[in-house]
Order: structure tokens, then sequence, then C-alpha cells
């Protein structure tokens, strides 16, 4: 007897459209009222040369990130092939625009072959952000210092305490860390996951924050900003971690405001700093989720994903 056919998933994309509807409304106003020109004149930028360099900057990022995903799969028994694996990555890009990003933990457990179970897809998950998080904070680290100088001697003590609060505080967690272990499960496999080839993830999720550091430093050089590489990677990855502190749905509103804010210190107009952000989120961001988008309905369609 022939198994029932699946019903065709059925896609949750109305949260995502009206995520995406709000913060493209938010942004057309923000760039009519504060912008120089029109929005359509802001996003033309992304033609040019340094536009299409950074966007391959960010394409990069997306696919080495994925190399990342697909390692830590196998870690799990799921060794998927290179163009399959990459393009299911792709895919949980989809539901980015969650708070703190938790949709994309749904990846492994959309597979339609051998999901992961909901622990093994939060480790995948929480390890991502783990070491998402240290090479961003690696990459604050050039800002810390301008702002301290920024700022004069009492700023520099501040961020000198601040320092050295951080790595108390990282020795201790590393000191307790059995018990962290022990306590939070998720944290347990999560470390297990990174404990696979860790020269591995290290170089590529180094690579591919750099590679969108990169691609910031040359938009705000498109927009007649004079600024260093590594300053305009920090203000970046300050932006990234305030914004993804917010909890806030892919740190919407909190990145762009951190952002805009760190430019306009650093010298820009606050026309120039609001166009440089909203090009950076359309290249960091939405063009990531339109891609997911794409690669979410492809895979639903041949069945490689499953929404039961």
């Amino acid at each position: 007897m022939k198994p029932p056919a699946r019903p065709a998933p059925r896609l949750p994309l109305k949260p995502l459209l009206l995520v995406l509807g709000m913060a493209a409304t938010a942004y057309a106003v923000a760039l009519a009222v504060f912008g120089e020109g029109s929005a359509l004149a802001t996003l033309q930028r992304l033609g040019s040369l340094a536009g299409l360099q950074a966007a391959a900057l960010c394409l990069l990022n997306y696919l080495l990130r994925g190399l990342r995903w697909r390692m830590w799969m196998a870690h799990y028994g799921r060794v998927l092939g290179l163009a399959e694996g990459l393009r299911l990555y792709l895919a949980g890009y989809t539901f980015t625009p969650t708070p703190g990003n938790i949709g994309e933990a749904a990846r492994g457990l959309m597979l339609a072959r051998r999901p992961l179970s909901a622990a093994q897809s939060l480790a995948i998950f929480g390890a991502e952000r783990l070491a998402d998080l240290l090479c961003l904070l690696l990459m604050c680290l050039p800002v810390a210092w301008w702002l301290a100088a920024l700022g004069g001697p009492v700023a520099y003590r501040l961020a000198l305490g601040s320092g050295v609060a951080a790595l108390a505080l990282l020795v201790l967690l590393f000191a307790f860390r059995r018990r962290l272990l022990l306590r939070l499960s998720w944290l347990h496999d999560a470390w297990q996951c990174l404990a696979t080839r860790p020269a591995v993830w290290l170089a590529l999720t180094g690579v591919a924050w750099a590679a969108q550091g990169l691609a910031v430093w040359l938009l705000c050089r498109e927009a007649g900003l004079s600024i260093g590489m590594l300053q305009a990677a920090g203000f970046y990855a300050v932006a990234m971690v305030g914004g993804a502190l917010s909890l806030l749905p892919a740190g919407l509103g909190g990145m762009e405001a951190l952002l805009t804010g760190l430019l306009v210190l650093h010298g820009a107009g606050a026309a120039q700093a609001l166009g440089i952000t909203v090009l950076v989120r359309v290249l960091t961001l939405w063009l990531a989720v339109a891609i997911g988008a794409l690669a979410l309905v492809y895979s639903a369609a041949i069945r490689d994903i499953s929404f039961k």
C-alpha cells in the first residue's frame, strides 16, 4: 500500500513579511527625513564597484559560516554534500529576523530526512553564537581603544577597568566551566561542537567576520567617509553585539542606532551615517534573508525541508 502523500509544507512567511515591511518602512522614512537625496539614490550605491565588492564579501561570510555549520552537522552524523549543506544553511537565514536570531536554531529541525533533535539543533545554534561572539568581541577591541583615547584619562581608566573585569570574568568562567556545563545542558552540547576541529571553525569564523568588516569599510569609503578599516569593522562589531543584546528581531533598531551613532561620533554627518547604516543592513542582513527565502522555498519544493 502506498504511503499517503505528504501535504505541501506551509511556509511561516507572514511574521517575516511583517518584520520586513516594518523595517523597509522605517528605513525609507529615516532616509526621507534625515538622508541626502532619495532612498533610491542611496540604494543605487550598491551598484557601484565598491558596493558589488561589499556584496561579494558578505556572500563569502555566509558561505564560510555555512561550511562551519555543515562541519557541526557532520559531528551529529548528518553528512551533507557541499551544495546541499550550504543550501540548507542559507535557508535558515529566512528566520534571522527573530529575537536573538533564535529562529536560526530551526535549521537542523527542518530537515525532511533524519532531522536533528531539539537539543542537537540548539547545541549547534549555541556554538554558532559563541563562535561569532568571540570574533566580534575581538573586532571590538580597536573601537574600545579609540573610545578610550577620545574620552581622555577618565575614559581610558574606565576602558582599562572594563577590560580587566572582562578578563577576570573569563577566568572565572573557565575555572567553573565544569559546573556550568553540568547545569546547562545546551552549553555542554555546544561546547562539544566547539571542541570539534577548533582550528577549522575558528579560521572560518574569523575570515567570515573579517570579510563582513571589510565590506562595511568599503561602503564607508564609497559614501565619502575617511575611516580606517579596523575602525569601520570595529564599529560594525560593536553595533552587532549591542543589537544582539537588545533581543529585538535581528537587533533591529538597536544595531542601526549604535552604528549610526558611532559613525557620527567619528565625524560623519547624520545623513551620511544613516545612509551607510542602511546600506550595511541591506547587505549584511536583508540580502541573507532574501537568499534564505529562495533557498527555503526551493528546498521545501524538492522535499528536503519539512515543517511538520
